[in-house]
């Protein structure tokens, strides 16, 4: 549809996973990419295959919990297009741990950093930029466990829950600049993080894929109404619907994209 044609977008965490799902979505939008990831060679690749189908994009190493870094990340996106239009705060992390009292102190000050402040200080960088361009677009990715804790993730929860609220914060405070702050929040996918989730859910910890994907298949059969798994590309077509001109008058909310698992 080309909606993005024209726009910059920066993804935080693009290298793989929803990141990489979201940048596929925005380059067949029209939007040129900056790939940010703590992971370059990702970052990287992830670039290489939006420049195959004869977008703009290039890749730069962000380690979102630094506002040294975020701040670099943005000028050398700036520097490379002349402008930024999109930031898709997508980085996040679930911890080392999950389950009751595995977590630890550590696992809760990663989520917080990454989740959390991460979006604060990416944010904060690109603010300047859009109040020179007189608009921009922030979509945050959060998480249905955002909308309600759940045991064993009370760290990955907290920090989701608090990504919805900031997303809220940041709205309010930013509309009267033209600038849209919405969050999207995933429901299950079958990506890396499912394999640091599966031991608390399906109580069944496995090397063997198809146990793994057993397991998954029967918590969506069990929790979601539409019994089908979310992907990246789902989350993909909703940020671009919220980062282009379709949702000018949508500010401060929080989407669902979870196939009816969670219903608010």
């Amino acid at each position: 549809m080309n909606r993005l044609e024209g726009k910059v977008a920066m993804v935080t965490g693009g290298g793989r996973g929803i990141g990489k799902g979201i940048c596929e979505v925005l380059a067949r939008e029209g939007a040129s990419l900056v790939v940010a990831d703590i992971d370059l060679a990702n970052a990287e690749q992830t670039a290489a295959d939006a420049r195959e189908v004869g977008r703009k994009a290039i890749a730069v190493r962000c380690d979102v919990t630094s506002a040294e870094s975020a701040a670099a990340a943005v000028e050398a996106a700036a520097q490379a297009f002349g402008r930024l239009d999109i930031l898709v705060n997508n980085a996040g992390v679930v911890g080392l741990h999950v389950g009751g009292t595995l977590v630890d102190a550590d696992d809760w000050d990663m989520c917080y950093e990454v989740n959390l402040k991460g979006i604060w200080q990416m944010s904060r960088a690109v603010v300047p930029h859009f109040r020179a361009n007189g608009a921009g677009k922030i979509v945050n990715i959060a998480s249905i466990a955002g909308r309600k804790g759940g045991a064993g993730l009370a760290h990955y929860s907290a920090s989701k829950a608090g990504a919805i609220s900031l997303t809220q914060s940041l709205a309010t405070e930013l509309g009267p600049l033209n600038i849209n702050v919405n969050a999207v929040c995933p429901g299950l996918l079958w990506t890396d993080m499912w394999r640091q989730l599966e031991a608390m859910i399906g109580r069944e910890p496995s090397d063997e894929v198809v146990d793994r994907r057993r397991v998954f298949e029967a918590f969506l059969a069990a929790n979601c109404p539409l019994r089908r798994e979310q992907t990246p590309e789902d989350i993909g077509h909703a940020v671009a619907f919220l980062a282009s001109e379709d949702a000018r008058n949508i500010t401060g909310q929080a989407l669902n994209v979870d196939g009816g698992i969670e219903m608010n």
